[in-house]
């Protein structure tokens, strides 16, 4: 089973690395949910790492319906990451209505070329999970990452065996959201062949700073990053 680690920051991908990580999904800001790293970031880590580097290419916060400007920033991310060698992205694009917008999608699909392409966590967003599914299966996306429309994996573990057994040998199921060392073997005993998790940690590094704006829940004093003892233990429970 591979083990693929959400990757915030340069030390969070070489502590993926160091810690046993087969493979990292690299991002920024965990805390709004992933958004596109910075191209410095990306050919940094690229550069470093001996692992593959998939890429979330998401331009916000927010939702996954896109204006055109937006869209196009998504395609020019897409072409730097394929120049730069990256293995794959993680992306994807949905309608108003929630269901997938597969004109988009394949267009980034097309624009990831021989790159590996994740439709990423919108999946869970869909109203129809088995009629994303097919979509998806007719554009030549590789891999959905997906809590199976629950809070956590193991809370929609029923749908990801289902999605699992129509997706067939040509597409992978990433189950993903709050996979730990004490339930990764309900994952490994439905036969799923990865997995995705953040391991990550919190810390606390300002004090008494001035806020810079009045949002809310983001917490600016803290700094999240892959914890190499927690992806330790996730790859410990995988292989006993």
């Amino acid at each position: 089973m591979i083990l693929e680690v959400c990757a915030n920051s340069f030390q969070s991908a070489i502590a993926a690395q160091k810690a046993g990580a087969q493979r990292i999904e690299l991002c920024s800001e965990l805390a709004l949910g992933g958004v596109t790293p910075s191209h410095g970031l990306i050919e940094k880590v690229v550069q470093a790492l001996e692992i593959p580097v998939q890429v979330l290419i998401r331009p916000r916060s927010g939702d996954f319906t896109y204006y055109d400007d937006e869209f196009d920033v998504m395609l020019r991310d897409i072409k730097f990451c394929r120049e730069s060698k990256v293995g794959g992205i993680v992306s994807g694009v949905l309608h108003s209505d929630l269901t997938i917008d597969i004109e988009r999608t394949q267009l980034l699909v097309d624009a990831a070329g021989g790159m590996n392409f994740t439709f990423h966590r919108a999946f869970d967003w869909t109203p129809n999970a088995l009629k994303a599914l097919a979509k998806l299966k007719n554009i030549g996306v590789d891999r959905v990452l997906s809590s199976g429309h629950a809070s956590t994996a193991l809370d929609g573990l029923f749908e990801l065996k289902m999605l699992k057994e129509k997706a067939g040998a040509t597409l992978n199921i990433l189950p993903g959201g709050g996979i730990r060392p004490d339930n990764v073997y309900h994952f490994i005993e439905a036969g799923f062949i990865e997995i995705h998790a953040s391991a990550s940690n919190t810390i606390s590094s300002l004090e008494g700073a001035i806020p810079m704006h009045n949002l809310q829940p983001v917490h600016q004093d803290l700094q999240t990053y892959s914890d190499p003892e927690k992806i330790k233990a996730l790859l410990t429970a995988m292989y006993s």
